[in-house]
């Protein structure tokens, strides 16, 4: 009896003690400094004793020498990339300076805590001293980073965190990013007391879309800013931003050091020179930031081959994404080689990100009619463009633009400015945008759009369905969306 009771009491001790010597969680580094603004994997690994099941896992944050367990994943920023086996990795989005801390993985009956410790930093541009400027972060980066040094907005020279400046002008300003991160670039300095940075002084946005004109602003110490003002160039005269923009404008900055401006719903006019200044500013010499705003266009069919084609290249680095008959087939580059072009085949593109703001169709055929989405879903009270776009031969003079309306078995004229519900929102030479305001149930039909002189003998239409039901309409966009409707 005393034998049995002895070794059940050392068969359950050893257990214990694998259970202890059994676990284990290894970072892969316990020291990670990251660039504010980026994205960084918190990576780990763990072991448990043979046999044992992980039911859950969970990862701390230490805030005032307490641990915190992340519960609600900082709005979206944290994802956990691991697994119940043996994976722990925890990736953070969208860095910021509040997030240096550290961070401790553990599952059920892990004993001892090991962590790691995250610190954010962003960058700083140090000097002018004996001709250097030097690129500074709070804490060395783990990733051993490539510097790329920028004047005037543009890149000059890829190398260490320390360059080389022979001339500073006043006019001159310098930054500084990490390769593979040139968007979170340093504020830039100048050779001033008085200075006004843009990140990139030459802007190119999509037509509808919105844009940052990011922009610092430094000045001497002890002196207080009172006021802030933004202009834009308009024949050779420089404007005060006012009322002209109609609620499009938006000033993101303060009156401390960011002066960025917002412009939402881009439109062509908005290219143009623009400049921030501050009150009792005392140069007289400004500097400015050039935005350049374009749509898309197709050009082809040359040789297979169709081009997505802005009129300045776009400042963000874009995805491409084309589309065939109106639905999307493909993400590529500006190029798309097509082997087969039908007679019926309609080519738009867009940019990843901006997908409502789509080129106009093209087709091969001479005269043709292209609506930017075939299935319509609207709620009753609503504000509907059925847009679309037309091509006719090169020369042609369009004189008369007609939409009709299905009804009764019929095709019927729509009069122009209907019971002032219906508005012709295109012209005579390419668009054809016909918008219906206070859409009821009646309105729900198919529509086609015509225009004269014109060989056109088949008719694309685009269907509407309005509907007073919130659950209908989901159920009507999803089946729009997926080519079921």
């Amino acid at each position: 009896m005393v034998l049995r009771t002895t070794g059940s009491v050392l068969v359950v001790f050893l257990w214990s003690l694998t259970v202890v010597l059994g676990q284990s969680v290894k970072y892969t580094s316990q020291k990670i400094c990251a660039l504010k603004g980026s994205t960084v994997d918190l990576s780990c690994s763990y072991t448990n004793p043979k046999g044992y099941t992980v039911t859950s896992t969970e990862w701390y944050y230490r805030k005032n020498g307490n641990w915190i367990e992340i519960r609600d994943y900082s709005a979206g920023r944290v994802s956990y990339l691991g697994n119940k086996v043996n994976d722990c990795t925890l990736r953070i989005t969208d860095l910021r300076e509040e997030d240096s801390a550290s961070y401790q993985f553990t599952h059920w009956h892990l004993a001892k805590y090991a962590y790691v410790t995250l610190s954010v930093t962003g960058l700083q541009v140090l000097g002018y001293d004996k001709n250097k400027l030097t690129c500074r972060t709070s804490c060395p980066l783990t990733e051993q980073p490539t510097y790329i040094w920028y004047k005037n907005g543009q890149p000059i020279r890829e190398g260490t965190s320390s360059l080389y400046v022979h001339n500073f002008s006043d006019e001159d300003r310098y930054s500084c990013a990490v390769k593979g991160h040139e968007n979170l670039r340093s504020p830039a300095v100048c050779n001033t007391d008085y200075c006004v940075t843009y990140t990139s002084q030459r802007i190119c946005a999509l037509k509808g879309s919105t844009v940052d004109l990011s922009c610092s602003f430094t000045y001497p110490r002890g002196y207080t800013v009172t006021a802030t003002e933004w202009y834009y160039r308009k024949n050779q005269n420089w404007k005060k931003i006012s009322d002209n923009y109609a609620g499009r404008v938006s000033y993101r900055g303060n009156k401390n050091n960011d002066c960025t401006l917002r412009i939402t719903d881009l439109r062509e006019e908005d290219s143009t020179s623009y400049q921030f200044r501050f009150i009792h500013w005392p140069l007289a010499k400004y500097v400015y930031v050039t935005l350049s705003v374009t749509g898309l266009q197709v050009l082809g069919y040359d040789k297979n081959k169709l081009t997505c084609r802005t009129s300045c290249p776009l400042t963000e680095q874009p995805t491409y994404i084309w589309y065939k008959n109106g639905q999307p087939f493909r993400e590529d580059t500006s190029i798309l080689n097509v082997h087969y072009f039908g007679d019926e085949d309609r080519y738009s593109c867009g940019v990843k990100g901006h997908e409502n703001l789509r080129s106009p169709a093209v087709c091969k055929k001479t005269y043709f009619v292209t609506y930017t989405s075939q299935s319509i879903c609207a709620l009753k009270g609503s504000t509907v463009d059925l847009s679309c776009s037309y091509t006719y031969p090169r020369y042609h003079n369009v004189r008369t633009t007609m939409w009709y309306y299905w009804k009764n078995r019929n095709w019927k004229e729509i009069p122009n400015n209907n019971a002032g519900r219906v508005l012709y929102r295109g012209n005579k030479v390419s668009d054809c945008t016909l918008r219906i305001t206070d859409v009821s149930e009646e309105d729900s039909t198919s529509y086609y759009f015509t225009f004269k002189p014109s060989d056109l003998t088949k008719y694309e239409n685009v269907s509407l369905t309005v509907t007073g039901n919130l659950s209908h309409l989901f159920y009507c966009n999803y089946h729009a969306q997926v080519g079921l409707s």
